[in-house]
């Protein structure tokens, strides 16, 4: 009998931003960001189950509508502690694996959400994702794990830059990182994009995204919105002055 792998992505969506607070929440014609990003994260055929996690601070209840309108389960836990968040979310599912993903992608693209998976699920990886070494646009972000993986990040952790970003534990620790404990790999892009930015972390991050929705729709592919970025240096360049990751940076200097 065929086991049927239980997989869950889970996207973590707050309302407050230090650089642009309710972010997701912003609008391009009829629709939020952040139902963009949930109706696309949904197109992918290998997630079995999709989670919102959120925070318990005012405002979380805008998210938690919009989770409720797309059908989408929510969870709501500590606001700087995400690493703890992921977890208990998680820990409710007992997933096999789990789909990291961050609701400031709005384009994230399902083809590589399941490229991802596969790649994690066949080969028995603990930790794969497309941002160890990235080649893809910043945006087009995906991290998958086992539940285990999680399970013992969650439980060493210390630093509180690997408890706010969720993930650094694993990779850090990864055969990928030269470490020992998590068996892991990278997916990386024959064409490195990852100068490009689809995110939204700021207002020019956020005109850029616009000006693809409003020209593209929302169901093409990661290429064609860069492709359209090549026609348009003009609107790539808008947000070229910010840097990739720059919120982990942040939180390493405060370590």
């Amino acid at each position: 009998m065929k086991v049927i792998m239980k997989i869950l992505a889970i996207t973590q969506a707050r309302y407050g931003s230090s650089r642009l607070p309710a972010k997701v929440l912003r609008t391009v014609g009829e629709r939020t960001l952040l139902e963009i990003h949930l109706e696309r994260i949904l197109l992918s055929k290998r997630i079995t189950k999709l989670i919102v996690a959120t925070t318990n601070e005012d405002g979380a209840e805008y998210i938690i509508n919009i989770a409720k309108k797309k059908n989408v389960d929510f969870f709501q836990g500590s606001v700087d502690d995400v690493l703890s968040r992921f977890y208990h979310a998680a820990k409710l599912e007992t997933p096999d694996y789990i789909v990291r993903i961050t609701s400031d992608c709005p384009l994230v693209d399902p083809v590589i959400i399941d490229m991802v998976i596969d790649e994690c699920v066949k080969s028995d990886f603990d930790y794969v994702s497309n941002t160890m070494n990235p080649t893809y646009p910043d945006g087009i972000d995906v991290e998958v794990f086992k539940f285990s993986a999680l399970e013992q990040a969650f439980n060493e952790a210390s630093l509180k830059s690997d408890r706010e970003h969720v993930t650094p534990y694993i990779w850090r620790n990864s055969s990928y990182k030269g470490g020992g404990i998590f068996k892991s790999n990278n997916i990386e892009n024959s064409i490195d994009y990852s100068s490009y930015r689809i995110t939204v972390d700021t207002e020019e991050d956020f005109q850029v995204i616009k000006f693809l929705i409003e020209n593209l729709g929302v169901n093409k592919s990661w290429i064609e919105y860069v492709n359209f970025l090549d026609k348009n240096k003009h609107i790539k360049d808008i947000n070229k002055q910010y840097k990739r990751n720059e919120g982990y940076t942040k939180s390493l200097l405060n370590d």
